[in-house]
């Protein structure tokens, strides 16, 4: 197949040298044309001397690309991304980029580096990323090595609805500054809504990191190419698609006090292409008598645009102190001022959304000024519980219905209740992938995995068993699984049976906490069996946890702790050497929300 010609016939070149020249740029990567322009460019400058000058100086020679270290600490991957696009940009900008997770480094090798750029995550009240953890508390910790000579900049991301937030991004910012690093522009903490104010930082933090250019003409010279499956990975989509619900199943009983709903998506153009452990961002509308409480508090009932605005675009629950700032600045209204002055804001918003805000500090508001104190809404995430393999053009979601009280007022959750109670079969949805490729199935289909998800956590499992029976993968199969009530809440009972049956589920223990007296989680079954578990773990296996991240994955981290010292005699620090070493060989992984 014929390609056309790069350069056109009213180039000054021969036939035969366009050709060659056309070979050669037809065959390169955009960073070879880019490195090509540049090199060019500098050889033009280099060549041309003043007139006057007595002695033309020799072309300065290449300069070899400045090293910068591009440090991570995510959790949904947002850290992760950016860090990519860091690295990205820098390279076109004469820089070596280094991405390295959190998760991998070596800490005592910071003192070596010369420039440094973190983007780090904050995850639920205050804390690392799980993956972080270990480095984080390192960098943290008196054996800390001192930073003196490294330049550096901190990009924080968080969520204004936590109270600490952007905490990890801060705290990192302030302990490279204490072990001696040279901050070369201020800190950014970035919303959800983070993609300008951080892309603006990644130009403005490079532009500073760059050095000082010496005397003469120098070219930067950089033949690196990106590094293993940061360029070359094939990007999934990030625009939102259209999706069918063709499934709506509530998977508990009647007499259950939770309501967990099988969400089955289908596509007119086919599925996303997503893998087992990653996940799907939903795109959700507000509850519409919520709305219309908010319109009427403001004073702008009967807004029939910004209504519509208030559904499907801006986020009308979360109240953080940032929210209480923006609402006094536009009011002027000195009660909520004085509530921000009081210091008494942080413990005032707890448990209360924006309504109360508005009812508790009546003012009028502009359509304008109700835009300026929300933020945009947000995608929410759910693990997908479903193989391609299996299922061809669909995707499946497992949602729990979030509901309570606070404050006196009923509550819900702005996705899930959304799901639960506005969406039935033949609705349509937006929806968007969500790689997650740390939460990964082995690449040897041979090898053992141990996954433990209670509630909803079980959602990627149910995806991977789909995927290890569909590939007919020999390795086995364990599942750890936990809810209130077998009788009401085993999710995905039957399939687990089914799973059974036919050998693509070796063994399933389960935890059904209000079935006795004494409550047992999954954590107590695993450290029932940690025998077998140290034994799968001693041979290979891999262990997965998804579900939540406050109490049970830090409970099911410490009973596998305490089972590896049972059961191999090991001191209590010796066996959190052993599960780390689990985590840092990516045998030990999590999806926790």
């Amino acid at each position: 197949m014929s390609r056309s010609a790069l350069l056109p016939r009213t180039a000054p070149f021969g036939d035969a040298e366009r050709a060659h020249l056309d070979a050669a740029l037809g065959a390169a990567t955009p960073i070879q044309r880019a490195w090509l322009a540049g090199f060019l460019a500098g050889l033009d400058a280099a060549a041309i001397a003043p007139a006057a000058a007595e002695q033309p100086q020799a072309a300065a020679p290449p300069r070899a690309a400045e090293p910068l270290t591009v440090l991570f600490a995510s959790e949904s991957g947002n850290s992760e991304k950016l860090a990519g696009d860091v690295a990205k940009l820098a390279r076109k900008s004469g820089f070596k980029p280094k991405v390295v997770d959190f998760a991998d480094l070596d800490v005592a090798t910071l003192a070596k580096e010369k420039r440094v750029i973190v983007v780090a995550a904050t995850w639920g009240e205050g804390e690392p990323p799980a993956r972080a953890v270990r480095a984080y508390n390192e960098l943290m910790g008196q054996g800390a090595p001192r930073l003196d000579g490294v330049e550096f900049g901190v990009l924080a991301l968080g969520d204004t609805s936590y109270a600490e937030f952007c905490a990890i991004g801060k705290r990192l910012d302030a302990r490279f500054e204490a072990l001696g690093a040279t901050r070369v522009l201020d800190r950014v903490d970035c919303d959800l809504d983070f993609d300008k104010p951080a892309a603006a930082w990644i130009k403005d933090a490079l532009k500073a990191l760059t050095p000082a250019e010496p005397a003469g003409n120098v070219v930067a010279v950089d033949f690196a190419r990106a590094a293993p499956g940061e360029a070359e990975e094939v990007e999934v989509s990030r625009e939102p698609v259209a999706a069918e619900v063709i499934e709506h199943v509530n998977l508990n009983s009647s007499r259950s006090d939770k309501e967990t709903i099988h969400l089955a998506l289908a596509f007119e153009d086919g599925a996303p292409a997503y893998e087992p452990g990653d996940s799907l961002e939903l795109y959700p509308e507000n509850d519409p008598a919520l709305v219309d409480e908010i319109l009427k508090a403001a004073g702008l009932a009967g807004d029939a645009a910004l209504r519509q605005a208030l559904l499907a675009e801006r986020d009308i629950t979360t109240l953080s102190a940032a929210t209480v700032e923006r609402f006094v600045k536009a009011t002027g209204h000195a009660e909520a001022r004085r509530l921000l002055e009081s210091g008494e804001v942080k413990a005032w918003i707890e448990g209360r959304h924006l309504i109360d805000l508005l009812e508790t500090y009546p003012a009028a508001l502009s359509a304008a000024q109700l835009s300026e104190i929300t933020r945009p809404l947000p995608p929410r995430a759910y693990s997908i519980a479903s193989s391609r393999k299996e299922v061809g053009d669909e995707a499946h979601l497992t949602i729990a219905a979030v509901r309570y009280t606070s404050h006196g007022r009923a509550r819900t959750g702005v996705a899930s209740v959304h799901v639960a109670d506005r969406i039935r079969n033949g609705a349509k949805v937006k929806v968007r992938v969500k790689p997650n490729k740390h939460f990964r199935l082995p690449s040897d289909p041979a090898t053992d995995i141990i996954m433990v998800g209670p509630g909803t956590g079980v959602a990627p499992f149910r995806a991977f068993v789909q995927e290890r029976r569909a590939t007919e993968a020999p390795g086995r199969n364990w599942l750890f699984f936990g809810d209130r009530r077998f009788t009401h809440d085993f999710l995905y009972q039957l399939e687990w049976q089914d799973a059974l049956e036919d050998g693509s589920l070796h063994s399933i223990d389960v935890a059904f906490s209000r079935d006795q007296p004494e409550k047992i989680y999954v954590q107590d079954r695993l450290y029932a069996r940690r025998r077998e578990v140290v034994e799968w773990l001693e041979n290979g296996a891999h262990f997965y946890v998804c579900g939540d991240a406050k109490a049970m994955a830090k409970d099911v981290r410490a009973a596998l702790v305490r089972a590896y010292a049972d059961v191999k005699a090991l001191s209590p620090e010796a066996a959190e050497a052993a599960v780390a070493a689990l985590e840092r060989a990516k045998r030990y992984q999590q999806d926790v929300y």
